[in-house]
């Protein structure tokens, strides 16, 4: 009986949910992008590479954030009546579901083999994560027809960006395969390896 109470006070507050699910599923991408960033910056200064590094934990607390949001937002999915807000919610869970498969794949291709590649399979689905969960974001924010919380639209956009160059960046590296890894090389301690 509690547990219903709970759930349609839960659900009355659906305008301060959704926000919530936004900011949660925004602010994990942009946490994401950083720790990847300050990921690239201990390759350039040879910092040893494990799965546990601070950097790596940074990238998954971001990850943690979405996946926070994709939860929040399964209790909340199907008694919004914005369909805006849905299908944001629905596509911040696939991105959400992607960055955890592809972070447990990540984990166990480590626990193998040490360190790893700049593009790997595991990567490729968290970074596909990533830039499902950044448009599942804007998506959401979209939905909402005014308010403060339009005012994070430019971060949202800067998000999606920045994850699909990250994308564009390690297809590009597939592409070229061993010409394309050569230059960079130096700043990836472990190599460009297409696994």
């Amino acid at each position: 009986m509690k547990l219903q109470t709970f759930y349609r006070a839960f659900i009355a507050r659906s305008r301060t949910i959704a926000s919530i699910v936004t900011i949660l599923a925004i602010c994990g991408t942009v946490i994401i992008l950083l720790g990847g960033v300050w990921d690239t910056a201990s390759h350039a200064l040879r910092v040893p590479d494990t799965f546990w590094t601070i950097q790596h934990v940074t990238i998954y607390a971001g990850a943690s954030m979405v996946t926070s949001s994709a939860v929040v937002g399964g209790f909340f999915l199907f008694k919004t009546t914005n369909k805006k807000m849905e299908k944001g919610i629905k596509i911040i869970l696939l991105g959400a579901t992607m960055q955890l498969a592809g972070g447990y794949a990540d984990y166990n291709s480590h626990e193998i083999y040490g360190i790893d590649g700049l593009v790997t399979p595991s990567h490729l689905t968290v970074e596909s994560g990533l830039l499902l969960s950044s448009i599942g974001g804007l998506i959401t924010l979209s939905g909402f027809d005014h308010g403060q919380i339009r005012k994070v639209i430019p971060v949202s956009i800067v998000a999606i960006l920045l994850s699909a160059a990250w994308i564009g960046f390690n297809l590009f590296l597939i592409a070229g395969a061993i010409v394309m890894c050569v230059p960079v090389y130096e700043l990836f301690s472990s190599g460009c390896a297409v696994m």
